[in-house]
């Protein structure tokens, strides 16, 4: 429970995803919830670092733009587009949207708990007959109950974005949400001793390096394809910083694309489960080396 790896997968969770997954990730691998402070420290310091470089950027978009070769027409259309979409489907929500909201997201994760203990079951007797030992750890995710009520929830989600009770976005459904992923926080938060860092401050230095990695790579593709700074700096914050700082970002470029980071990161928290898991089976392979 105290292997590195572990702590790292909440990490990936977290910069490829959000909170959600990164919680998803503490529960499927069992890191010691003792030591995940250390693990948040890190997330908080250099996400934050990372953030302030990407709004002094934004004030300097112009010129990094022109260095990009970037085409930024694009983004005038997309604001236009989002701008009429807001205004399509903006409203003050009544009693009758706050209870509906409420009946699809508790409907949704009753769902999801019925679905995922059914699964976890299946799975359990599967991944306990995998041979050798180290194939059978690397799919332990398979038998976890939470990893398959966050997978069916997120699908859900994407399927009624789909549907027209997409236009409850209009009545605060993204703010409705964000409630309970600071509750979900709020609960780690108090089982966490963030003085643990200090045994451990080496982390720190891989969390700079990780980041340096998805910077570099970023950058190199943006010029490559000659990406606006917009793209570059939205994309990255709805990885790295989740639904509560890409919309920031995305207002910074012009108030009407703050919905654009919302959508970027929600597609985040869609991939940031299957993508941790990725993510750690590496580092499970690593490790093992």
């Amino acid at each position: 429970a105290d292997a590195v790896w572990r702590g790292l997968s909440t990490l990936a969770g977290s910069w490829i995803g959000g909170g959600a997954n990164q919680t998803a990730m503490l529960e499927v691998y069992g890191y010691n919830q003792a030591l995940y402070g250390g693990m948040v420290f890190v997330d908080i310091v250099i996400a934050n670092l990372w953030m302030a470089i990407i709004l002094i950027g934004i004030g300097k978009s112009e010129k990094i733009d022109k260095w990009l070769g970037a085409d930024t027409s694009a983004i005038e259309a997309l604001k236009e587009k989002v701008s009429n979409y807001t205004q399509q489907v903006s409203r003050n929500p009544s009693l009758t949207d706050l209870m509906i909201l409420a009946a699809i997201a508790f409907g949704t994760v009753g769902f999801a708990h019925f679905g995922a203990g059914y699964l976890s079951a299946f799975f359990t007797d599967f991944v306990n007959g995998l041979t050798p030992g180290l194939t059978r750890n690397l799919f332990t995710f398979l038998s976890s109950s939470f990893f398959w009520m966050i997978s069916i929830t997120t699908v859900i989600g994407i399927i009624l974005s789909y549907t027209k009770l997409r236009t409850y976005e209009g009545a605060g459904a993204s703010k409705f949400g964000s409630v309970f992923i600071y509750i979900l926080v709020a609960t780690i938060g108090m089982k966490m001793d963030l003085m643990l860092i200090f045994d451990n401050w080496q982390l720190i230095i891989i969390g700079a390096v990780w980041m340096s990695i998805h910077a570099g790579l970023l950058i190199l593709v943006a010029k490559l394809i000659k990406a606006p700074f917009f793209f570059l700096a939205v994309g990255s914050q709805a990885n790295v910083g989740g639904a509560a700082s890409a919309p920031i970002v995305a207002s910074a470029f012009h108030p009407s694309l703050a919905t654009v980071g919302v959508l970027l990161a929600v597609f985040g928290y869609a991939i940031g489960t299957i993508g941790a898991v990725a993510c750690t089976f590496l580092m499970q392979l690593a490790a093992a080396g």
